[in-house]
């Protein structure tokens, strides 16, 4: 795909006004069909797909361990080899092209599962990573995975020595500094780069090396330089014998992972720091058989999504994350929008199970906020210490919007979780997603920083999820509503747009701050609102739909460009319905979600639209080509077709 194929270019008039019947149809259809996938304890849960770095990571986790299934690692071998492309490579996203360090890792995977290093698929991929810069050039997280089994030196890894530990929370570059993602990273990768385990492979990684010598360090007056040649004092220190004060900054790591293990035996619900915590905790001598072990490896088997009928042979995959909650809330409000009374027993019984679901336990976000109750919703279905702003605003405008019978409780859920909301307002005016005030740039500039956003700054479009609540909530008028409308203003794009940190991209967050700010009072005749709509107008494709590719975020020539996918139309859709548009734009962009409905009332989406790091890491949400297609037409019938119902 080119940037040329998606070009507005001509659009095509309108033949005639859409009819209630057909967009009436077509919410029918997709009610029924959320309907059916709804869990009987009240909840909703996609498949969320990523790239095979995952299931390359788990493989070699088992290899380290000493605990592979052959017949688990065959099959998922196969789903990596049914990824790969055709030049060789494997790439980050549907579309996408190839990236070195996942390449690395899949042909690291497959070696260990069997393949021969002279198979054809192997030759290729070892030819395109010789090409990109060989496996010299690979991320550190690459680096550190290969030195687990011999691939790779850890000494040339950057390192982070476990002393962090000790770093009090005001201190730079202690551990809160970094977003809660990279924190529990870090903590269990300073233990593992520490020890340096190997447990070594019966091949060698000599095709995928060039030979290039080690890049020169950047200059000494530099930022990059200094932190350069301070990692190699580090990792000079780190080959002392271990003396007291690491080995107590170790306990202290190990402590700090044991303490945030939840429920279902994972960290924070993801795979990074889960499989670090898993080899940090080996590392400290914690046997297989240890409880808080057995707990997390049983968990990640729960991740897997089995494929038994696939082509070639039963195949498997490893999720990065799970999202039942933020299905459940966004599935809730789609509900509702499309027309589902606010006492039907599927919205009752998601509003049931979400409520059980609210985080009463402290959390890591008490560094920077300790007075404030705890309150918010996470993203997981077991992740009590890192709710977040971003799930939790949704959820309150989704559950406003039930007609519980116990409206009390209801209610009083509700205010706790606006309060703790709004009391997670950076100094800044916006909001980041699980911690308020995580700027700091220094954690970044470290060596062993290369694996995207390490730091949870305030962003547009969870800024204007908790602007938007607030003004539904009653609270447009308030202080924090304002700081946060100013943070919006302040921070659109000078095309009109805004960026998307959560999602892809510009479609994202423009479609999240346009409603935040009609919402919150802006008129839809403010400068700010007309230049998204025009851009917005602009961007639409010749089909009426809006797609953006995930490139966009690093290739400015994207931005706003790409295929059309029912998630980034909806969400184009939802901001010109906010802004008051009812002309042949928005008839165009309803007709093209009517027209890619399925018989069964569902959308299909291969692209991704879902972001975890911009530029590095993308997620496909199954979920977003169901929810947010029904959550616009069904906000387009009820503006179009029916007068306008003003939620208590």
């Amino acid at each position: 795909m080119t940037i040329e194929d998606t070009s507005r270019g001509h659009l095509p008039p309108v033949e005639e006004s859409l009819s209630a019947t057909d967009v009436g149809a077509a919410l029918d259809a997709a009610i029924a069909h959320l309907k059916r996938r709804q869990h009987p304890d009240g909840w909703w849960k996609g498949d969320l797909a990523t790239n095979v770095t995952m299931d390359a990571e788990d493989m070699l986790l088992r290899h380290v361990l000493g605990i592979v299934v052959p017949d688990d690692q065959e099959r998922s071998a196969r789903w990596i080899r049914s990824q790969q492309r055709r030049d060789g490579s494997w790439g980050d996203f549907p579309g996408a092209p190839g990236s070195l360090s996942t390449t690395v890792e899949a042909w690291v995977a497959l070696r260990l599962a069997g393949d021969a290093e002279d198979a054809e698929h192997l030759v290729r991929a070892a030819a395109w990573v010789r090409a990109a810069g060989g496996l010299e050039k690979t991320r550190v997280f690459t680096h550190m995975w290969l030195s687990l089994v011999g691939l790779w030196s850890w000494d040339a890894c950057p390192t982070l020595p476990p002393e962090i530990m000790f770093l009090p929370s005001w201190a730079p570059l202690n551990i809160y500094q970094w977003g809660c993602w990279a924190r529990q990273t870090i903590v269990p990768l300073s233990i593992v780069s520490a020890t340096r385990p190997v447990v070594p492979v019966p091949f060698d990684a000599a095709p995928l090396l060039t030979g290039a010598p080690p890049a020169r360090f950047a200059p000494l007056w530099s930022v990059a330089g200094v932190f350069q040649r301070l990692d190699v004092g580090v990792r000079a220190f780190g080959k002392l014998p271990p003396n007291p004060l690491r080995r107590l900054a170790m306990r202290q790591a190990a402590e700090w992972i044991l303490a945030r293990q939840e429920a279902d035996g994972g960290w924070g619900g993801i795979q990074p720091p889960w499989v670090y915590s898993i080899l940090a905790l080996w590392q400290m001598g914690y046997s297989l058989e240890h409880p808080a072990m057995k707990a997390a490896l049983a968990g990640l088997d729960d991740f897997f999504v089995e494929v038994p009928d696939a082509p070639g042979g039963p195949l498997r995959w490893l999720e990065a994350c799970q999202s039942p909650v933020w299905d459940t809330g966004l599935s809730l409000a789609a509900l509702l929008e499309a027309g589902t009374p606010p006492d039907d027993p599927a919205v009752l019984r998601a509003a049931d199970w979400l409520l059980a679901e609210q985080v009463s336990a402290d959390g890591d976000w008490q560094v920077r906020r300790p007075d404030l109750p705890s309150a918010g919703w996470a993203f997981e279905f077991a992740n009590d210490v890192y709710p977040d702003t971003d799930d939790t605003a949704e959820i309150v405008l989704a559950l406003r919007a039930v007609a519980h019978p116990e409206h009390s409780r209801l209610r009083g859920a509700l205010d706790r979780a606006v309060a703790w909301t709004v009391g997670m307002q950076s100094r800044d005016g916006g909001w980041g997603a699980f911690d308020a005030d995580n700027t700091h740039l220094l954690p970044a500039r470290l060596p062993f920083c290369d694996f995207g956003n390490v730091i949870d700054p305030p962003s547009a479009d969870v800024t204007a999820h908790v602007v938007e609540m607030m003004a539904i909530e009653g609270l447009a008028d308030s202080p924090e509503c304002r700081r946060g409308v100013d943070w919006l203003l302040a921070n659109q794009e000078a095309d009109g747009s805004w960026f998307g940190r959560w999602g892809a991209n510009h479609l994202y967050g423009t479609g999240a701050a346009v409603p935040a700010l009609v919402a919150a009072g802006v008129g839809a005749e403010h400068l700010a609102v007309r230049t998204a709509v025009a851009w917005l107008e602009d961007h639409q494709n010749v089909d009426g739909g809006w797609g953006e590719d995930l490139r966009s975020y690093h290739e400015k020539a994207w931005v706003g460009r790409g295929a059309s996918t029912p998630s980034q139309s909806a969400w184009a859709l939802l901001a010109l319905l906010a802004a008051g548009e009812t002309g042949p734009v928005v008839e165009r962009g309803i007709e093209h979600l009517i027209a890619t409905q399925r018989p069964d009332g569902g959308w299909d989406e291969e692209l991704y639209t879902g972001t975890g790091f911009p530029g590095f890491f993308y997620i496909g949400y199954e979920m977003y080509r169901q929810v947010f297609p029904m959550w616009a037409l069904g906000r387009y019938f009820r503006r179009t077709y029916t007068e306008p119902v003003e939620v208590p």
